[in-house]
């Protein structure tokens, strides 16, 4: 379950992610993000009401992956397991985490920036590593990580969108993860959930055609 789980990551290309998405609009918000291609579905820890959210979508999707992001703690990691989340995101390299991750067949991406931390986190047992901050380094960063470190599987994150999603695929990513890119905070105040399925499909397409080439 847990290689099977790392895998449809892997396929799928994206992982949209939901901050501060409050339950009752979190499901109208993931079926737009789903509709638009997106496999793999990330809810803050720091969103109102995190594992009611994440039961609720877990439930809900059989064709979508339903995870948990900014997990800074192994305590954490535990309690939006057993809400129903499968697979982890942080922010930084914690290896309560990852343990965490590991001993209940959860897949992990650990936040990491420099190569030390990256291969820190990969040799810990995470199954990706999250290039974060993303914006601060770009493609180029990406690229220069992935040259010596090949093996590590790596999702740039933070500054990633539709626009630049396939530059980083073409660096050498594994996977890009996308926030307000796709889930633009406007529309879902206003409920304009096919601009967010349309951001989504956007992303979908610019990592498939990089792939493509």
């Amino acid at each position: 379950m847990h290689a099977r789980r790392a895998e449809r990551i892997r396929e799928g290309g994206v992982i949209a992610i939901l901050r501060g998405v409050e339950p009752d609009a979190a499901v109208d918000v993931a079926d737009a993000v789903v509709d638009g291609g997106v496999a793999a579905l990330e809810v803050t820890a720091d969103t109102p009401r995190v594992a009611e959210t994440i039961a609720r979508l877990a439930d809900r999707f059989d064709d979508a992956l339903v995870g948990a992001g900014t997990v800074l703690d192994a305590e954490t990691a535990r309690a939006v397991q057993l809400a129903g989340a499968e697979f982890l995101v942080t922010p930084t390299v914690d290896t309560g985490v990852i343990e965490t991750g590991n001993r209940y067949g959860t897949p992990v991406a650990t936040g990491a920036f420099t190569p030390t931390e990256a291969v820190t986190a990969y040799e810990a047992g995470a199954d990706f590593v999250k290039v974060f901050p993303a914006a601060t380094g770009g493609p180029e960063h990406v690229a220069a990580l992935g040259g010596p470190l090949p093996q590590v599987p790596l999702v740039p994150t933070g500054g990633v969108g539709p626009s630049n999603a396939g530059e980083y695929v073409e660096a050498g990513a594994a996977a890009v993860g996308v926030g307000s890119a796709i889930v633009d905070g406007e529309a879902v105040a206003d409920g304009e959930y096919e601009v967010i399925a349309e951001n989504a499909r956007r992303t979908v397409d610019a990592v498939a055609a990089a792939r493509r080439e």
